[in-house]
């Protein structure tokens, strides 16, 4: 039923403008569950929906590219108009693009199975391998936090880290909570969730050479979906599902 309402959602924001669409713009984004699904599961996850549904708002159709994220980074920083979700904006990346919208808070923590860890002091001193995902701001954070190379273990967006924990191959996992909580019911043992080491914005960016046009256009309608409250409720609709 929550799927439908906002396969429903989107739809009402699309189909009206559908016709008189000024362009078809390329949406760059991993399959990061449930911030982006790249395959439709009856949405394109938290992330992913309220971006479609603001594209859409403005006027504009939408061309998803499922590319793996390093190389997705690279090809919006480096192109022209194109766009990219769910992207953190830090210190290493903010000359890099141009940064359209917030569309969602992340905050991150380690997922254990033993005692959670109080800081990140904490986490240095107790975990010899972390799994990370690779290209993800997480990494970053680790190592701004004085974690060692060797202590950063990186797998691919879409990896199971729930599983690698039971199979002893890391002892934590460093990631967005929504992440570490979509994966804890497919994971046989309970995993155990630190306080909240980081919070940052996710947002709907687009290359360094973006069109300040289209780029106004695609800020009013992200603050507009936010503001009417349209962008929580979707986004809270996939945590109610777990």
């Amino acid at each position: 039923m929550v799927l439908r309402w906002l396969v429903l959602t989107i739809s009402l924001l699309i189909l009206p403008q559908a016709a008189w669409a000024k362009e078809i713009l390329e949406l760059h984004m991993p399959d990061a569950p449930p911030l982006t699904f790249v395959s439709f599961q009856g949405g394109y996850g938290m992330v992913g929906d309220v971006a479609l549904a603001a594209i859409a708002r403005a006027g504009y159709l939408s061309h998803l590219h499922v590319t793996p994220w390093i190389r997705a980074q690279q090809r919006v920083s480096r192109g022209d108009n194109l766009l990219i979700i769910p992207l953190t904006r830090s210190r290493e990346r903010e000359a890099l693009y141009t940064w359209i919208a917030p569309i969602m808070v992340m905050e991150r923590a380690f997922f254990s199975l033993d005692t959670p860890v109080a800081d990140f002091a904490e986490a240095r001193e107790r975990y010899k391998r972390i799994a990370v995902g690779m290209g993800t701001a997480q990494m970053s954070i680790l190592k701004n936090q004085g974690f060692s190379d060797e202590q950063i273990v990186s797998i691919k967006l879409g990896d199971n880290p729930a599983r690698m924990l039971e199979l002893g191959r890391v002892d934590a996992w460093f990631t967005g909570v929504p992440e570490g909580l979509y994966q804890w019911p497919g994971s046989r043992n309970e995993l155990r969730m630190s306080t909240i080491m980081s919070r940052d914005d996710l947002y709907l960016a687009c290359s360094k050479r973006c069109d300040k046009v289209m780029v106004e256009e695609l800020r009013q309608s992200v603050e507009a979906l936010r503001r009417e409250g349209t962008a929580q409720t979707i986004m809270d609709a996939y945590l109610q599902q777990r």
